[in-house]
């Protein structure tokens, strides 16, 4: 039978129901290859040629760079000299579209962070966290959102693989969320509601499909989307940006494992993963957050029901899922 499942952070609710697909592997796109852009008309492969030079960041400096971080052309927001002034129209409050929206993107073409080493990968996190640290001293930004759009379904309009970061001079809505569901059960129970779940995964293992000393990635028990995958420090660290390099290394490292399994697995879907972490302002107030990685591949379509009441509807069971991920 169908049943509903309730999230334990934010309290939404997904309905399971697996026998609206009979097999999980039917929801699964014959394998195509990917075709890479010409590398000739690629924006990222000179960046003094293609206007996007100075980047932001450089890792190393000079010509022979392996990452960077570079503004986006097409920036959703602008950085501003003054913070972002508010408004009102009638009864709606307005912000000025004062941010920045910047893109970090490793030298190879055609490897996406899937097929990077540890290290390399390494490298890119611990840019992004560099990156995190200048940012967070801005008073006008709250909140960095960093994530991949990997294929045309996921959002990508470019090939060479690039992380977008928006960071924004608000707290998005479902972060928002996210914190108060965190605080609301911290306050309850007097521990962190992301290592309950940890511990929760840890005794049952059906679900886990990867996991080193310092991280571990699994499918949700309350999974919104067929195999959706979480990524975890092991530690509780409320923030990215001051996560240890040990504990960053295991996480690059499992998050790696976790997008090979999806391209191995699943067929190389495209996918979507972002970070969530606690905002920069009043670091304290979010002891109780636990950062992670969501990992989203793009296998159904979200429709009228899932649009019109926020509940999602899995067809996928998360054990179903992570038996055939871990393979």
């Amino acid at each position: 039978m169908s049943e509903l499942r309730q999230d334990l952070v934010s309290g939404d609710w997904i309905i399971l129901s697996t026998e609206r697909a009979r097999r999980p592997h039917e929801l699964l796109k014959k394998k195509t290859k990917r075709k890479p852009s010409l590398v000739s008309k690629c924006p990222f492969e000179d960046l003094q040629k293609s206007g996007n030079w100075p980047p932001v960041e450089l890792q190393p400096g000079g010509k022979d760079w392996r990452v960077a971080i570079i503004q986006n052309k097409y920036p959703a927001l602008r950085h501003g000299k003054i913070c972002a002034m508010s408004a009102k129209t009638g009864p709606y409050e307005q912000l000025s579209g004062i941010g920045r929206h910047e893109l970090a993107i490793t030298r190879n073409h055609k490897k996406n962070l899937t097929h990077l080493s540890n290290e390399e990968g390494l490298e890119l996190f611990e840019l992004l966290q560099r990156r995190y640290m200048k940012l967070k001293k801005d008073d006008c930004l709250r909140y960095t959102s960093t994530f991949f759009n990997w294929g045309e379904s996921a959002g990508a309009s470019l090939y060479h693989p690039h992380l977008q970061m928006i960071t924004l001079p608000i707290v998005p809505p479902d972060i928002s969320h996210s914190l108060n569901g965190s605080a609301n059960y911290f306050k309850k129970h007097r521990r962190c509601v992301h290592c309950e779940i940890i511990s929760f995964e840890e005794k049952n293992k059906k679900r886990i499909i990867l996991k080193n000393s310092g991280a571990i990635a699994f499918t949700p028990f309350v999974s919104r989307q067929p195999f959706e995958i979480r990524v975890f420090p092991r530690k509780h660290h409320s923030h990215f940006e001051k996560t240890p390099l040990a504990d960053l290394r295991d996480i690059v490292s499992v998050l790696q494992g976790a997008l090979r399994k999806v391209e191995k697995n699943l067929n190389d879907p495209d996918l979507n993963f972002f970070i969530h972490t606690a905002p920069y302002k009043d670091p304290a107030h979010y002891k109780h957050y636990h950062w992670h990685i969501e990992i989203l591949p793009k296998i159904s379509t979200l429709a009228g029901f899932e649009l019109g009441t926020g509940v999602d509807i899995n067809v996928v069971d998360p054990d179903a899922a992570a038996s055939i991920l871990k393979k």
